[in-house]
């Protein structure tokens, strides 16, 4: 089983750059000073994304959150799009075949503190990828090296079973200067 839950740390980072010119809130530790809005959460989840079944992907630019938290405090805005992030992830685990007993996080997400205190709203047990011996900066890299050998193979990267593609795909090509 896979696809996409939702949009992760992308909003948050795109606030930061948008409101102050940082890459990101470090830590997570201005959206835990702040005060999730509940109406904007709710909107959020409403969104048809979340009603579909997998077979399913996004794309980078299918939320634009930052126009529904604009009127928030930087810190409010935070917070709320962090809980966006966490129940999304909520959602989309009603798709998993049987309950989960631990979320196990990679990517920046895991070095963020509110983040992983929202997920851990929805779940008996939020852990950093790195506590099973795996490298959680490094995960999705390798992931990304595996897709690259598998285009460079000729083999699909895509297939109707995880993200609803008509047929299986190879995903980008190689190009040479």
């Amino acid at each position: 089983l896979a696809f996409d839950t939702g949009p992760a740390n992308a909003p948050l980072n795109d606030l930061m750059l948008a409101r102050i010119g940082q890459a990101q809130d470090e830590g997570g530790a201005m959206a835990l000073l702040g005060v999730p809005d509940q109406t904007v959460i709710a909107t959020f989840l409403g969104h048809p994304y979340f009603q579909r079944f997998p077979p399913k992907s996004l794309d980078r630019n299918t939320f634009d959150l930052l126009p529904a938290v604009q009127h928030l405090s930087l810190p409010d805005a935070l917070a709320t799009l962090t809980h966006c992030a966490a129940a999304a992830v909520a959602q989309g685990a009603r798709h998993f075949p049987a309950p989960i007993s631990q979320l196990l996080v990679a990517g920046g997400g895991r070095h963020n503190g509110a983040l992983m205190q929202a997920l851990a709203l929805h779940f008996p047990q939020v852990v950093a990828i790195d506590a099973q011996g795996l490298n959680g900066d490094m995960l999705e890299a390798q992931a990304f090296a595996y897709l690259a050998a598998r285009v460079q193979a000729g083999l699909p990267t895509s297939s109707p079973q995880t993200t609803g593609v008509p047929r299986a795909t190879i995903g980008g090509q190689i190009t040479r200067p």
